[in-house]
């Protein structure tokens, strides 16, 4: 299967949106070793790509794309049918529709098919342990099915019927193939770095408790870029895949290769308004009056990119171990502070005490001191 090059688009991209931004997942994912990270986002290394795709399943944001291969073009080709097959391209296999590699459905295409209960079989997943993409490949297949088997049990009723999962077809076999859960060893930073901003972030805060309280350092403005939201087709097939007709939580817990999050705000928010400037779906909102501020969290745009937590200097923003995934749920309110007018130069102004001169007025007042004495 010849695919033209992944294109890399820099707005959408947690790196370029937040300069200091770690994330990694397109990298992870490249069995190749054809993507390199940096400030301004990432840049894809043609002499090495082998028009995989993992990058496109990896990516929460949606920062590469391919002319080739279009995820949302093959469920609609499989939604007319009674029953879909997938092959990955390396393995020769014959199928409905031929993919780069298994690893490149993502868990949340899978799932909506599963949902509409078409019975979907993956060809070709023998053939990862003689393929140029295997073993991320097969790392990121059993990711997404995980994926997939995590949202089939945050819908189960009583009374539905139960969703029709994807299988692994039994071809003739050419090395082991994936079970969900396994992790190579090249693969497995991911969820360790998944890990510590868990069980880590606690380990800090536990640290700087014996430690003399100073404000946090703010982020610099040209730290964070400005860019147009957008939301990605994964996280508007989710919006389907999450809706429940029986009106009851859709209970998802926070998994690697799903595309949403919930958040909590915990005291200490220093207003700095950074988390909303990075957020490049919206789903962090401020909503102003004339005497109110209010930071808000609409769980439908989040696609779980976490450059909100990244930015966070306070550390005071977290990622929920689970949550409602059930869609057109009214924004949730963060944090809510009333307006303060500064005695100086009569502006309204928040801040998280109280205060009686505004932050510029404050920065005007330390230049003089600090130029006059």
């Amino acid at each position: 299967m010849t695919l033209a090059y992944p294109e890399f688009r820099a707005s959408r991209c947690t790196r370029y949106r937040f300069r200091y931004s770690e994330c990694s997942r397109c990298a992870d994912a490249c069995p190749h070793a054809a993507i390199v990270l940096g400030d301004e986002g990432a840049t894809l290394d043609p002499a090495r790509c082998q028009n995989c795709a993992l990058c496109m399943s990896a990516c929460h944001t949606g920062a590469w794309t391919s002319e080739s291969f279009k995820p949302i073009e093959l469920l609609r080709r499989a939604i007319k049918e009674s029953s879909f097959t997938f092959a990955c391209a390396p393995s020769g296999a014959a199928a409905d529709a031929r993919v780069p590699c298994l690893g490149a459905i993502d868990g949340a295409s899978l799932a909506y098919l599963a949902k509409r209960r078409i019975p979907v079989t993956l060809h070709g997943a023998d053939h990862c342990g003689a393929c140029a993409h295997g073993a991320r490949g097969a790392d990121q297949l059993a990711l997404n099915l995980e994926a997939c088997a995590v949202l089939t049990r945050a819908a189960e009723t009583p009374a539905g019927e139960p969703w029709i999962a994807p299988r692994l077809a039994a071809d003739a076999a050419r090395g082991a193939a994936p079970q969900p859960g396994r992790q190579h060893k090249d693969f497995a930073a991911g969820r360790r770095q998944l890990f510590r901003r868990f069980v880590g972030r606690g380990v800090d805060e536990a640290a700087r408790a014996t430690e003399p309280v100073e404000a946090p350092p703010p982020v610099p403005d040209k730290a964070i870029r400005a860019g147009a939201y957008a939301l990605t087709e994964q996280r508007e097939l989710l919006q389907i895949v999450c809706k429940r007709s029986d009106e009851l939580p859709s209970f998802v817990p926070l998994h690697e290769a799903l595309p949403l999050m919930g958040l909590s705000l915990q005291p200490g928010c220093t207003v700095c308004e950074a988390c909303f400037r990075v957020c490049p779906t919206g789903a962090i909102q401020i909503d102003e009056s004339p005497a109110d501020w209010q930071l808000k969290f609409q769980a439908d745009r989040c696609v779980a990119c976490e450059a909100c937590l990244e930015v966070c200097q306070p550390r005071v923003l977290d990622a929920d171990a689970g949550f409602d995934a059930r869609p057109e749920r009214p924004a949730r309110v963060l944090l809510a502070l009333s307006k303060q007018r500064c005695t100086r130069c009569d502006r309204h102004f928040v801040s998280p005490a109280p205060e009686e001169t505004c932050p510029i007025c404050r920065d005007d007042e330390d230049a003089f001191a600090a130029i006059f004495g």
